[in-house]
């Protein structure tokens, strides 16, 4: 069987804030930008990489969910407990400077863990928590 990752998805509360993370400060390129209704589905990706895609999507808008469970999504964003992705780098030090500098919501440092990799984490804007592990 050959099956790959195509597209992971992550919640965004607000799309330019959610632009500004990916595109400018982790350099992803957007592949699509779609509304709807008033609500933005963006595409990001690293460049390089075309079938490898994170969407960012309005939260709580599949239309079998409740309004407890919507409350619920909502409130687990703003914890930033909801979502989450891992990535990877070959030079995290250099990737965590950057990110650093951007003003984005540090998480934890670089770290080696004792499972055996070295990353660090940070919040995007939606509060997910982006973990960036060091490429061995």
């Amino acid at each position: 069987m050959d099956i790959t990752i195509h597209s992971s998805f992550l919640a965004h509360d607000d799309p330019e804030a959610a632009l500004a993370f990916y595109r400018d400060t982790l350099g992803f390129e957007v592949r699509l930008d779609v509304g709807y209704e008033g609500m933005r589905w963006i595409t990001v990706g690293p460049v390089g990489q075309p079938d490898t895609a994170i969407v960012l999507h309005p939260p709580a808008v599949d239309p079998g969910i409740t309004d407890d469970e919507r409350r619920t999504i909502v409130e687990m964003m703003a914890k930033g407990t909801y979502g989450g992705i891992n990535l990877a780098t070959p030079d995290l030090d250099a990737t965590f400077d950057r990110l650093q500098a951007s003003g984005a919501d540090v998480v934890q440092e670089p770290t080696d863990q004792p499972y055996g990799v070295r990353d660090c984490a940070f919040r995007d804007p939606a509060g997910n928590l982006v973990r960036i592990q060091e490429k061995r």
